[in-house]
């Protein structure tokens, strides 16, 4: 055996989107890109707003000196102060640049927090569906991961939470807006949440932190709030990056946001800077951390997405497809027709379609629908998806 029998089992576990990739690209290659429906991918498909190519070019015209050096490790204090100022804004709690380190995106901000916080055998616990690599995530550091049941709505069960915790809980990890489901979670499910888990700290007699990762915080439809870790309880640890506010997935730009009043906050601080540097990521690009702070409020045009919701959810459910309206993200999460959501997901690739099964998420008996498409992609989609229904007597 030449590799490690861990990581034949994630590789096992987080095999179905890059199945799914394998089959796209067979199938686009069998029978042109234009005659394959792709939704299997969560790769934002709106470019950066401009602004973002005006600072870069500025930039690139009068170049700071020395901003091609090493940095601190926490990242550049400008670029610090900036999230800090967005944190204090957002919840009027009295964020210090000292409180933000900048991280390698959203993925590299969750395994610095995991490495800083988790001794063999804490568990993490989060909430199904879930984004699969959160297991391999914590695994790397020597955790375990346990999994809760959500809603039929997707929402948090409180009462299965409550049940799941024990004294070997580190970390609760919630994502709002979801993936794969959309859910959104209001402030008041949070209150009710951090009220939970004050009272499970005091029983155990130990911190639990409550991480969340908000790599699609700003994805929300409907007219609809996000809530806010940081408003329900003080042990908590913001994660996020600009893949998809601003269109960066490629340039990896995030940080992790700890909350002033979490339990020895400044040796958990030092914590992060520390694993951020010995896990080899070392800090987020330097010319992303210089440009951050110039971009005001730009985002990119979240009304495109919302528009595919829609789009995708009206055609599915005239068809017949069960599924919950996602209020955030870009993901739908249908039930499928098949109580094997494989074999469904294997029978859409024969009408050129492209989905990923929900047993790859934690959810069994759905499948992941991507927004991330072209409005033509959606339309030529739709008699495939009139066959399948057809095909399971929708």
């Amino acid at each position: 055996m030449s590799i490690a029998q861990s990581i034949r089992e994630s590789m096992e576990r987080g095999s179905w989107i890059r199945q799914m990739f394998e089959a796209g690209t067979r199938l686009k290659a069998e029978y042109g890109a234009e005659n394959v429906f792709d939704f299997s991918l969560g790769n934002p498909i709106l470019e950066p707003p401009q602004q973002v190519h005006e600072q870069l070019r500025l930039l690139l015209e009068k170049p700071q000196s020395g901003m091609h050096r090493y940095m601190p490790n926490a990242g550049f204090l400008e670029t610090r102060e900036y999230v800090a100022s967005i944190m204090q804004n957002e919840t009027g709690l009295p964020f210090e640049s000292e409180d933000v380190v900048m991280c390698v995106g959203a993925g590299g901000g969750l395994n610095v927090v995991f490495k800083a916080l988790l001794e063999a055998g804490d568990e993490v616990l989060a909430l199904a569906p879930y984004f699969v690599e959160y297991g391999a995530y914590v695994q790397n550091h020597g955790g375990l991961l346990t999994l809760v049941k959500t809603t039929p709505e997707f929402q948090p069960d409180l009462d299965s939470i409550e049940a799941s915790l024990s004294a070997r809980t580190k970390i609760v990890i919630i994502n709002t807006p979801n993936n794969p489901t959309g859910a959104v979670y209001s402030q008041q499910t949070l209150d009710k949440l951090g009220q939970l888990l004050l009272r499970k700290e005091e029983k155990f007699g130990h911190p639990i932190y409550l991480v969340s990762d908000d790599i699609y915080r700003y994805l929300v439809f409907d007219g609809l709030t996000n809530g806010n870790a940081f408003l329900s309880y003080p042990n908590s640890i913001l994660v996020n990056s600009h893949s998809k506010d601003l269109g960066l997935a490629g340039e990896r730009i995030g940080y992790i946001a700890v909350h002033p009043d979490v339990v020895d906050g400044e040796e958990l601080c030092q914590a992060l800077v520390l694993c951020n540097r010995i896990l080899g990521f070392v800090n987020a690009p330097a010319m992303m951390q210089k440009i951050l702070p110039l971009l005001g409020n730009a985002r990119v045009d979240i009304s495109v997405y919302e528009k595919s919701r829609d789009k995708i959810f009206s055609m599915i459910s005239e068809l017949g497809f069960e599924a919950i309206k996602p209020q955030g993200a870009f993901y739908i999460f249908p039930k499928s027709p098949d109580p094997d959501d494989v074999a469904f997901v294997k029978r859409a690739q024969e009408e050129n379609i492209l989905l990923v099964p929900g047993t790859g998420f934690g959810g069994p008996g759905h499948f992941r629908i991507s927004m991330c498409c072209t409005t033509e992609t959606i339309d030529n989609s739709r008699p495939g998806f009139e066959r399948l229904a057809e095909y399971y007597g929708l």
